[in-house]
């Protein structure tokens, strides 16, 4: 991991962008909410100085009607990885509401997904609504398996202070 980040965002991951679509397409007819984070370029195998978005994260305790996603914002970790959000649409409108617009302060790029959530039903905004440019770039996402790269003997450890 690098210790200084390029902060230019490049665009989103492949995978990442079709994961955000098949959860919205699953949510439906209530609306999906995530948030992104991004990785370094190099950290992908790519020779360009940057960020890609290469994962969502789910805010446990988010909730959702046809009209909104609400999520418990103190629930949501702080992470120099992240970089946006994303939500769906379901009534297929891929322009921002005033309510989205509230939402975009923190981050960059703000994604929102219309149904009927193919390929092309999405589109980017930076932080004050406008829409802005976002690549979808073809890489292999990381394995993050240091992440349950635990066992019962460490979770005692954890619990009992040891």
């Amino acid at each position: 991991m690098r210790l200084f980040r390029s902060s230019e965002l490049l665009g989103i991951a492949a995978d990442t962008l079709t994961f955000a679509l098949e959860a919205s397409r699953d949510t439906h007819p209530n609306e999906y909410m995530g948030f992104l984070r991004a990785t370094d370029a190099h950290d992908l195998g790519l020779n360009r100085k940057g960020q890609v978005i290469t994962d969502v994260l789910v805010i446990p305790g988010t909730t959702s009607t046809p009209e909104s996603a609400t999520v418990r914002e103190h629930m949501k970790p702080n992470s120099s990885r992240a970089v946006g959000s994303v939500h769906s649409h379901p009534n297929g409108v891929l322009r921002p509401s005033d309510a989205d617009l509230a939402t975009f302060h923190a981050g960059e790029a703000h994604i929102i997904i219309g149904a009927p959530y193919e390929r092309d039903c999405w589109r980017a905004f930076d932080s004050n609504g406008d829409p802005r440019d976002l690549d979808v770039i073809d890489v292999a996402l990381p394995e993050d398996e240091a992440f349950f790269d635990f066992d019962q003997t460490d979770i005692d450890a954890e619990l009992y202070d040891e």
